[in-house]
C-alpha cells in the first residue's frame, strides 16, 4: 500500500513538475506530454524485461496483449484492466473504469480537460512494454468520464 502511495505521488509531481517549467517559460506543453511518454516508454520497457524473464515466450499479438491487460496492469496499478476489445485488425482497446492515477483528479469535470498530461505517462509506459515484446505500436488516451479511461493502441506492422 505504502508503495502505490509513492508511485502516485511520484507521477502528481512528474507531471506537476514538468508542467510547472513549461508555464515558467522553459518548455512548451506539447513538450511536456511527449517528455512524460518518453519516461513512461523507458520505464515500460524495464519493466516488461523483468516481469517476463522467467516466462514462456507469446504466441500471438493477442497473447501479449492479454499479459499486458493482467500481469503488467495488475503489477503497476494493482487491478486488471476492466475491457480488452480488439477488431483483430491491430487495433486494441483497454478500458480502465476506475483509473489510479485520475483517481485523484477525478472530484468535478472541471479536471476532465488536464486529464490528458496525467495519462501520457501510461501511454508510454503500454508502448515502451509491447516494444520490447516486439511489437511497434501508437497508443492514445482518451476520457469521456472520470476516473474511466481508455488508451487505444494500433499496432504498425512491421
Amino acid at each position: 500500500m505504502a508503495d502505490e502511495a509513492l508511485f502516485l505521488l511520484l507521477h502528481n509531481e512528474m507531471v506537476a513538475g514538468l508542467y510547472r517549467a513549461a508555464e515558467q517559460g522553459e518548455g512548451e506543453n506539447g513538450r511536456c506530454t511527449t517528455k512524460l511518454e518518453s519516461m513512461g516508454f523507458r520505464v515500460g520497457q524495464g519493466l516488461i524485461e523483468r516481469f517476463t524473464k522467467d516466462t514462456a515466450r507469446f504466441k500471438d499479438e493477442l497473447d501479449i496483449m492479454k499479459f499486458i491487460c493482467k500481469d503488467f496492469w495488475t503489477t503497476v496499478f494493482r487491478k486488471q484492466i476492466d475491457n480488452l476489445r480488439t477488431n483483430h485488425q491491430g487495433i486494441y482497446v483497454l478500458q480502465d473504469n476506475k483509473f489510479r492515477l485520475l483517481t485523484q483528479i477525478s472530484a468535478g469535470k472541471q479536471y476532465l480537460e488536464h486529464a490528458p498530461k496525467y495519462l501520457a505517462f501510461t501511454c508510454g509506459l503500454i508502448r515502451g512494454g509491447l516494444s520490447n515484446l516486439g511489437i511497434k505500436s501508437i497508443v492514445t488516451a482518451e476520457v469521456s468520464s472520470m476516473p474511466a479511461c481508455k488508451f487505444q493502441v494500433m499496432i504498425q506492422k512491421m
